[in-house]
């Protein structure tokens, strides 16, 4: 089949498009507004960037409980210039989902779903003290990408991370981080979701291949 997203002629009884670009990773982002409310939000248009140093974004669409035309955690983001990104996991998916809901901006969508928060170390933002990975995050850039009504706007949040936490139980005894026991979650097309719950390695081959496992180690130690 063929359809062009402009016309949505792809005759299904879904869009399908959501279903496309998959898995994708869950960003559950915490902010804190200026006034000193927390909000907490699940973002699957959310992913690494770059590594040293490293970036992270999320999308967020119009709307949400601030009226404002933009989601509360971008509109605190752009006030306070920080976020914090806490890792989805399956074992948290029900409080994941609660805090998905659209509520007004003086509602504390942490308490709403019984999660304890805690302080970071360098942002205001608090963490969420169940999650086994906070990246505590500068925000870096802004990018609005245009909707079919001003309502359908998209903001892109650019943010660098200034710091990470990775709970000492969720590391392997060779110091790698264990995700199949995290079992991080992930967004798949209409209300489905995934998580990780196996993995395959599958070493590098080609020109350039010592470079490229002398980067898998990280940067050379000085």
């Amino acid at each position: 089949m063929f359809y062009e997203p402009d016309k949505n002629n792809h005759g299904l009884p879904f869009n399908p498009y959501k279903s496309i670009c998959v898995p994708r990773p869950i960003g559950w982002i915490s902010t804190i507004s200026t006034d000193g409310v927390v909000n907490l939000a699940p973002y699957s248009q959310y992913n690494n960037l770059g590594y040293d140093p490293p970036y992270v974004m999320f999308s967020g669409g119009g709307g949400g409980g601030s009226g404002l035309g933009r989601k509360d955690s971008v509109r605190n983001a752009t006030d306070t210039g920080e976020f914090v990104v806490n890792m989805a996991t399956w074992e948290l998916r029900e409080q994941i989902n609660i805090t998905s809901q659209s509520v007004p901006s003086d509602v504390d969508e942490a308490r709403l779903a019984g999660l304890e928060m805690i302080p970071s170390h360098i942002v205001k933002a608090p963490r969420v003290k169940a999650s086994p990975v906070h990246l505590e995050c500068k925000l870096h850039t802004i990018v609005a990408l245009p909707g079919r009504t001003p309502e359908q706007v998209h903001h892109v949040v650019m943010g660098r991370v200034v710091g990470v936490h990775i709970r000492e139980d969720v590391l392997t005894k060779d110091g790698k981080l264990d995700v199949v026991k995290i079992r991080p979650l992930a967004r798949m097309g209409y209300l489905d979701y995934t998580s990780v719950e196996s993995v395959f390695t599958m070493p590098p081959t080609g020109p350039g291949l010592e470079e490229r496992l002398a980067g898998l180690e990280g940067r050379p130690k000085i």
